[in-house]
């Protein structure tokens, strides 16, 4: 497709002061927020009228929880190294750290599944179980499916989606920029989700 059909996907945009793809993904993270806004307050409503067990009362490790949030803020650091590396024209490491960001994100799921899910629901811990359960199960298995859509673009970044690089660097820079950002709000709902659900 020639540049005239899409313009704007390397140079800003004279209105935007960005590129259409960037200007694009942080519209597409307006709409998030104000999903995810809105989950906060649902729960803010049913903490104070719900079923809601006191501090320390539920069965959620703390333990398991941080290890996450370790896992996540690292991945956000990898993810700028990855972006950080393309930039520099050095694909090889650039490779490297979105592997890295990958596998972290893996093992947030791994344990988010195996050691929290499954543990749960193998005592009889189900959204059914009460109000805090329902909220706890909806919020973070939502966060779980972006962490996986996550995964699928960083895939797809690495693998059939790399010749990009070869035939346009700056472009594909671009697309691992836009997918740091995607991945840093990511995150970022995780930093609220942990306390909310774990600490409090």
């Amino acid at each position: 497709m020639s540049s005239e059909l899409l313009p704007h996907t390397l140079e800003p945009h004279p209105v935007t002061g960005m590129y259409n793809g960037k200007f694009g993904l942080w519209l597409f993270l307006a709409s998030e927020v104000m999903l995810f806004g809105a989950l906060f307050s649902a729960y803010i409503l049913l903490r104070t009228h719900g079923d809601f067990p006191a501090h320390g009362e539920h069965s959620l490790s703390v333990t398991f929880g941080a290890i996450n949030t370790f896992l996540l803020i690292t991945s956000s650091v990898t993810m700028v190294m990855a972006w950080a590396s393309f930039k520099l024209n050095e694909p090889g490491k650039g490779k490297f750290y979105l592997l890295v960001t990958i596998l972290l994100s893996c093992a947030f799921l791994f344990i988010k599944l195996k050691f929290e899910y499954a543990h749960k629901i193998h005592d009889g811990i189900k959204p059914d179980t009460s109000t805090f359960y329902a909220i706890y199960y909806c919020m973070t298995g939502l966060h779980g499916l972006h962490i996986v859509g996550g995964i699928v673009v960083m895939l797809y970044l690495l693998l059939p989606g790399f010749g990009l690089w070869h035939k346009n660097p700056e472009q594909f820079t671009n697309r691992i920029e836009c997918t740091g950002l995607y991945w840093h709000f990511v995150d970022l709902v995780w930093i609220f989700l942990f306390p909310v659900f774990y600490l409090l």
